[in-house]
């Protein structure tokens, strides 16, 4: 995996994506493509990577079933 996919998976991981959504977009050329194209063009908007991250997150978030509360911890006995 080159730096730019890995800096893009860590950040969107920062902002609780979980690791297999990421894996299945990551794993999708198309998907992938793009992202790193949406990537670029906030980039070139002059946005740092965590606020592309926090966007692109919530993006994906409204794609996914968000009826989920994805940080459900069932309760220690």
């Amino acid at each position: 995996m080159d730096l730019d996919k890995l800096n893009m998976y860590q950040r969107l991981r920062d902002f609780n994506v979980p690791a297999a959504v990421l894996d299945a977009i990551f794993g999708s050329e198309d998907d992938l493509d793009i992202l790193k194209n949406s990537w670029q063009e906030f980039k070139a908007e002059g946005l740092r990577g965590d606020e592309i991250a926090k966007i692109v997150a919530k993006l994906i978030f409204d794609e996914i079933d968000t009826s989920l509360d994805l940080n459900y911890r069932p309760p220690l006995k």
